[in-house]
């Protein structure tokens, strides 16, 4: 079972946080990125905006780039705009890739937008792919190009509690896990293509070919490491565990038949349960997290990134991430799925949404509390 998160000896460091943008102060902030060859932020409200500033700590002024508030329900807590990727030839094309929550019927979107003069064409989207929400939480969310110039999305099973009608164990639905697809071919209506080398191309039995890797509850941000080009993505927990993956291609990640690296008992394998006794089901195929923690540790992850920067020497190359309750941030390093080091970087007070990272590789958390924060010695 991989290690509870708690501080431990070793070679990470003990962190605080400070005011990454003083003069920065935004509410529902949930991701932060840049484009390829770029040197400005783009920072996404869940409302429906996206704003662009200078990666300078003294900034000021912010432009906006991108309004669809009127495209966008947000009417629940995990609604809204939630995505932004922008496409590997970005510099030359101009587009960029959105995902959003829509109503009248739920649902989630993917699109594409193009550039005019350095500002988004709202009238230029283009809807890639729509995915029916039976309810308003556990909408994933997060999009971004992989190393193999892929676009990847994350996508919640549906919602409610439970899983209740069993999305995350069913490869016929796109709810419940990471996507890959080839944007880079889409045609007049918006029609994708699927890599031949995903896992499940050809199956048939109706499996939805696009599925990358399933099982997830709701995959709250994940991204590869820029330097080994590993995946790693936080999935959120039902009622007692929060869980990091490394996402491997066809994997099944669990749920719900487990909640992290345990027993789920109100999943499929109920009956299992009842035969086998209490902590017991089949995990037969079943891809076990590399971290996880429990209420302790707070009761939402977010997930980070691999650190790549300057900054801060003794973090390079560990796992970032934290949790929306408690503001705690941790960091981990592994060798092929197996820990080598977990550490407490931060007990904060923050209402950690999301990371963000910048094009030199330092990161930054975005707080419900309105502000940006980055790394600080102590």
């Amino acid at each position: 079972m991989p290690p509870a998160p708690t501080p431990g000896p070793g070679r990470l460091p003990r962190l605080d946080v400070e005011h990454a943008f003083p003069n920065v102060t935004l509410g529902r902030m949930v991701h932060l990125t840049y484009p390829p060859g770029g040197d400005r932020l783009y920072l996404v409200l869940q409302p429906g905006l996206v704003v662009s500033f200078e990666d300078r700590q003294d900034v000021d002024t912010l432009g906006i780039f991108l309004d669809i508030r009127e495209r966008v329900n947000d009417q629940g807590n995990e609604e809204g705009l939630l995505g932004l990727a922008f496409d590997p030839g970005y510099e030359s094309n101009g587009y960029f890739y959105v995902y959003y929550s829509a109503s009248g019927p739920r649902r989630s979107v993917i699109s594409r937008f193009s550039v005019e003069s350095g500002k988004a064409d709202v009238s230029s989207e283009k809807q890639i792919m729509v995915i029916p929400q039976p309810y308003s939480n556990h909408n994933g969310g997060h999009i971004v190009f992989g190393p193999d110039g892929y676009l990847y999305a994350g996508v919640g099973d549906g919602g409610s509690a439970n899983d209740p009608q069993g999305h995350g164990q069913d490869r016929t639905t796109l709810l419940g896990t990471i996507l890959r697809i080839d944007v880079s071919t889409l045609d007049s209506e918006g029609r994708y293509t699927v890599p031949p080398d995903n896992p499940f191309v050809g199956e048939g039995g109706g499996v939805r070919e696009e599925i990358w890797a399933y099982g997830l509850r709701n995959p709250w941000r994940f991204n590869f490491d820029r330097e080994t080009g590993d995946l790693w993505a936080a999935d959120v927990g039902q009622n007692a565990w929060e869980e990091g993956d490394l996402i491997l291609p066809g994997r099944n990640y669990g749920w719900n038949v487990m909640e992290g690296a345990h027993c789920f008992a109100g999943g499929r394998s109920l009956g299992s349960l009842l035969r086998r006794g209490p902590g017991e089901c089949d995990r037969d195929g079943l891809e076990l997290p590399v971290v996880e923690y429990d209420r302790d540790g707070g009761c939402s992850i977010t997930g980070g990134y691999v650190y790549r920067g300057n900054r801060l020497p003794s973090l390079a190359g560990a796992y970032v991430y934290g949790d929306f309750c408690s503001g705690k941030i941790w960091a981990v390093r592994q060798e092929d799925g197996v820990v080598t080091e977990h550490r407490l970087l931060v007990d904060s007070d923050l209402r950690l949404a999301a990371f963000g990272e910048s094009p030199a590789g330092d990161l930054y958390m975005l707080s419900f509390d309105e502000r940006i924060y980055r790394f600080a010695e102590p």
